[in-house]
């Protein structure tokens, strides 16, 4: 049985269908090309009347009738003048033609030839590490394009990286640290020094995304936060990880920044704190810091291992307990800190077996600030006495039942000389100063998330709390009030956080010279003798 051919019509139809598509496509291009001027002129006058009803409708209701009549004279001026009608016509369709514009620029497609070369130069850095000889089609190889390595990518309006995302193939070896460190130490010096870098590994996905964090603020000085009691902010930090914010005061400006909070107390995981920097990092400030929030509803006790004087505008204030410089008073002060937590734990207990609350003398907060306590080590070991960490260990172990919390700071250099109470319970960790990424790793027990720099101004490092997230950290600017390199702003500041001072009863103060007023200090009676629970 023959076929029969299909008709003509049915056989070569497609062709047909798509020549006709093409020819209406190049009418409909023609068409657009000769009435542009027209869509021009139109859209134009259509922003022109949407910009006169704005206009209209934003001019108040008293006024609309002078609008009015300075139209009607323009139009009647216009109408009257010769050539009058023509030229206001002219001008009309001149400005409907300049606003009508197509005033979209063209987004580039691409790089730029510099910023291609800085990917490729990128691209070439990684194959080493992201390539093997068994890979049968690998995606990083040398000569290879860069543009499936590399899916989205930005630049900071010139060569340099702000924001790039890496592809990586699935044999990388993503969960081990030292991986990861390498691609991260190589990534942030072909991207640019001097700036941080946030890594973000996607396991599941085999990406690396890579953005550039703007610096921490350190212009904010120390205030008065908005905290719950208990709450100490450590400093701020940036939005990856926290999403509290805390209003604070900048000048004359008032912003929200998130802040680095740490909870004490009798509920609080990390009771105690240790801070560790080079010198001239800022750990001092951040203990004077420390010292002002936790005098808000707690007493102090101070001991200054530095012997500069750092604390000295603490001395004789309503809740300080003891600014102690010396061997011997550092000896007295900390001696009475372990009698008074026992005397604290005793009262405590009775109570719970009595079925009562606490008693109201062990609710308020202690609080024990020692800045370089090792050099009172060498110190006691030379005169033969004992070192003052030993007197650490019940505060330590037993202060967060107590309503006791022992902050310490030395230098990094002093870390091996810490007892090993010190450093098993101070689980609450900071560090300032430039630092590397294993020594971060050293103290903090956990790389960071971003890139060290050489340079960082004080009180500039790296804070965590147990074990959470590492944070970057920028502590409040709470300088030394009567330090002669302190800003007269900053001096205030200080000074209006300052507790009253304390007179005895039978002194006055004196004024001194400068307005300030020169008070020695009131002993303290539960230091040389401590108090004994009934």
């Amino acid at each position: 049985m023959t076929r029969r051919p299909l008709p003509r019509i049915l056989s070569n139809g497609g062709a047909q269908l798509a020549r006709s598509r093409e020819l209406a496509r190049t009418a409909a291009d023609s068409a657009t090309d000769v009435l542009h001027p027209l869509i021009t002129i139109t859209r134009g006058l259509r922003r022109l009347a949407a910009a006169g009803r704005r206009r209209w409708a934003q001019t108040p209701k008293e006024r609309r009738g002078a609008l009015l009549f300075l139209a009607a004279s323009v139009i009647l001026v216009v109408a009257l003048v010769p050539y009058g009608p023509l030229l206001a016509a002219i001008t009309l369709m001149a400005s409907a033609a300049w606003q009508g514009r197509d005033r979209a620029t063209a987004a580039p497609d691409g790089p730029d030839e510099s910023q291609s070369e800085r990917l490729t130069s990128l691209y070439e850095a990684l194959v080493p590490y992201f390539s093997t000889a068994e890979d049968p089609d690998p995606l990083y190889t040398h000569g290879g394009a860069w543009d499936k390595a590399f899916p989205a990518y930005a630049f900071d309006g010139g060569t340099r990286i702000s924001h790039l995302v890496v592809r990586y193939p699935a044999y990388f070896a993503d969960g081990e640290a030292e991986a990861r460190a390498r691609i991260e130490h190589l990534l942030a010096a072909k991207s640019g020094r001097g700036r941080e870098y946030h890594f973000t590994w996607d396991e599941e996905g085999n990406q690396l995304t890579v953005s550039v964090l703007m610096p921490l603020p350190a212009d904010i000085a120390a205030q008065r936060f908005v905290t719950a009691p208990g709450e100490i902010v450590l400093g701020f930090t940036d939005q990856t990880r926290v999403r509290r914010t805390l209003p604070v005061v900048c000048g004359e400006q008032r912003r929200d920044v998130p802040p680095v909070v740490w909870r004490t107390g009798l509920r609080s995981t990390e009771p105690h704190l240790l801070a560790l920097g080079q010198p001239g990092s800022g750990t001092s400030t951040l203990l004077r810091s420390i010292a002002l929030q936790a005098l808000q509803h707690g007493d102090v006790v101070i001991v200054d291992g530095g012997g500069t004087g750092e604390y000295a505008c603490l001395t004789g204030r309503d809740g300080v307990l003891a600014v102690e410089c010396g061997l011997a008073g550092a000896l007295a002060s900390l001696e009475w800190a372990a009698h008074e937590t026992e005397r604290r734990l005793i009262a405590i207990n009775r109570a719970h077996q009595a079925g009562h609350p606490p008693p109201d003398d062990t609710k308020r907060p202690l609080w024990i600030l020692l800045d370089r306590p090792t050099s009172f080590t060498h110190m006691a070991a030379a005169d033969g006495r004992e070192d003052p960490q030993s007197l650490l260990q019940i505060p330590l172990r037993h202060g967060r039942l107590a309503n006791v919390t022992v902050v310490l700071a030395d230098q990094l250099d002093g870390m091996e000389t810490l007892s090993e109470a010190v450093l098993h319970h101070t689980r609450a960790r900071v560090v300032l100063g430039p630092v590397t990424i294993r020594q971060l790793e050293s103290v903090l027990g956990a790389p960071p998330h971003t890139t060290p720099v050489d340079e960082v101004p004080p009180g500039r490092g790296y804070a965590r709390l147990g074990a959470g997230p590492v944070h970057r950290l920028q502590v409040p600017a709470t300088p030394h009030p009567y330090d002669d390199a302190t800003t007269d702003a900053h001096r205030q500041a200080i000074l209006d956080l300052l507790p009253p001072p304390t007179t005895p009863a039978d002194e006055e103060p004196e004024p001194a010279e400068g307005g300030r007023e020169q008070v020695e200090a009131q002993p303290v009676p539960a230091l040389t003798k401590p108090t004994k629970s009934p």
